[in-house]
């Protein structure tokens, strides 16, 4: 998404070649490829781990450190790979985000009408917002000191970062289509005559 917005914004010229269907394909299967590694270097380590405590997490979805929680075996040296391989992935992807936003909002700062920029900083904020909703209710939830732990606590954070970045950005993304502002405004209009 951050690739999307950094050529419209700061190659816009050049959109039409640089974000062809063959770059988008490799960015699918670049994110789903990564994804399921990520997901299957998780799952392996969850399965091979021993369960010798309840087999009830405190979560409303399987979430690897609750897992973890469970285990009755020093499962420290899994611990760390796992932490490792998911802050090496995460850290990439942060720097790349961060660099191309730093890109983006050096090209807006020099678009020299108000309007112009106004239509930049509307197209990235959202992303933005999102992405930092996500990155740092996730980074709390893994790095949060265990004297904050509470149940209720960890499930409004997992929620936060689980359910609310994919369900607002759905929503977000789709106010930019015409025919779904039109369809928001008839509702809107119709629950407004019925009340």
């Amino acid at each position: 998404m951050v690739y999307d917005r950094f050529v419209a914004i700061c190659r816009p010229l050049h959109y039409g070649t640089l974000m062809g269907s063959r770059v988008c394909v490799k960015m699918a299967a670049a994110a789903w490829a990564s994804g399921f590694l990520y997901a299957f270097l998780h799952t392996a380590n969850t399965f091979s781990i021993p369960l010798c405590q309840s087999n009830t997490a405190d979560q409303f979805f399987c979430e690897i450190p609750q897992v973890l929680k469970l285990s009755c075996s020093h499962s420290y040296l899994r611990e760390v790979g796992v932490t490792v391989v998911s802050s090496c992935l995460f850290f990439g992807c942060f720097v790349f985000i961060v660099l191309s936003y730093v890109q983006i909002l050096t090209a807006v700062l020099r678009i020299p009408s108000e309007q112009g920029q106004h239509k930049a900083f509307s197209m990235c904020l959202p992303h933005l917002a999102m992405v930092s909703l996500f990155v740092s209710t996730g980074t709390f939830a893994c790095l949060k000191p265990p004297s904050l732990f509470s149940p209720s606590l960890d499930l409004v954070v997992a929620v936060l970062y689980v359910v609310v970045p994919p369900a607002v950005n759905t929503l977000i993304y789709s106010m930019r289509n015409k025919e779904v502002k039109q369809a928001m405004t008839k509702l809107i209009q119709w629950v407004q005559c019925h009340h």
